[in-house]
């Protein structure tokens, strides 16, 4: 398919509630009036960004089975990251998942020494692309958005999904490194963050955005909560690249 309708929801995370946050994204999910064909949650989003790993769920847990029945009701693929335990380990992973009840997963790569993420989590060790009606989206978390390398373009992909709890007090790198890495890997940013206060007394102002692959910013919504609407393009992305061929001069490398 050439065009992809895209729902973005950036809303107020209640700490870690996993019910109530669950009820005010579904809420917001149904009223959702367009026929959109992905929907992307922020980071975390039943919790906060919270390093409480007893609140992990499973892969056949509550929230998984309720990210299953609202894709099949809304025949649209939801996406979103959630703690979850799995094989003994405990991951910040962004889940993929289809009308059909299908899921791909993306385990976060880059964790937030900052805030000790790295002491309770595992790191991601595989880039994940993701096929989807004849699109190819890199699944990415947070703070990924940071490290270019490991979110070079190698012709790989056409979108970049990007799910996080970035707060207020670093608004212009998110802003700005929103654009950069839409412009160096000419594909689009699909970019959906939170808004409200964390127990860490965190504020985040959201600015969820869809910026082009030439770093124009299409939507972008901020400080409140509210749902991003955007068509976007196929063609439109490969006929930049051909105008623009800058991928052909690119330097080789590999990431060890």
């Amino acid at each position: 398919m050439d065009l992809l309708k895209i729902a973005i929801v950036q809303s107020k995370i209640i700490w870690e509630d996993r019910s109530k946050n669950q009820s005010i994204f579904e809420d917001q999910i149904l009223s959702i009036d367009a026929d959109v064909d992905i929907i992307i949650l922020p980071e975390m989003f039943s919790t906060g960004f919270t390093m409480n790993t007893s609140i992990a769920e499973t892969m056949d847990g509550e929230r998984v089975t309720w990210m299953k029945k609202m894709a099949a009701k809304k025949t649209a693929t939801i996406c979103g990251s959630l703690i979850i335990q799995d094989n003994g380990n405990y991951y910040n992973r962004l889940l993929w998942v289809d009308q059909h009840g299908e899921i791909n997963h993306y385990n976060k790569r880059h964790l937030f020494s900052y805030a000790g993420e790295h002491e309770h989590f595992t790191p991601g060790a595989t880039k994940i692309v993701v096929d989807h009606k004849g699109w190819r989206f890199l699944l990415t978390v947070c703070y990924d958005l940071r490290f270019p390398v490991s979110m070079r373009n190698e012709r790989d992909y056409d979108a970049i999904v990007l799910v996080a709890n970035w707060p207020d007090t670093r608004a212009h790198h998110w802003k700005t490194l929103l654009q950069a890495r839409a412009i160096e890997n000419q594909a689009y940013m699909l970019a959906c963050n939170r808004v409200g206060v964390d127990a860490n007394d965190l504020n985040y102002q959201g600015d969820s955005s869809i910026i082009k692959p030439d770093g124009t910013i299409v939507q972008s919504i901020e400080k409140e909560s509210g749902i991003i609407v955007e068509t976007i393009s196929l063609e439109e992305v490969k006929k930049y690249r051909e105008k623009f061929a800058f991928s052909a001069d690119a330097d080789a490398f590999t990431i060890t």
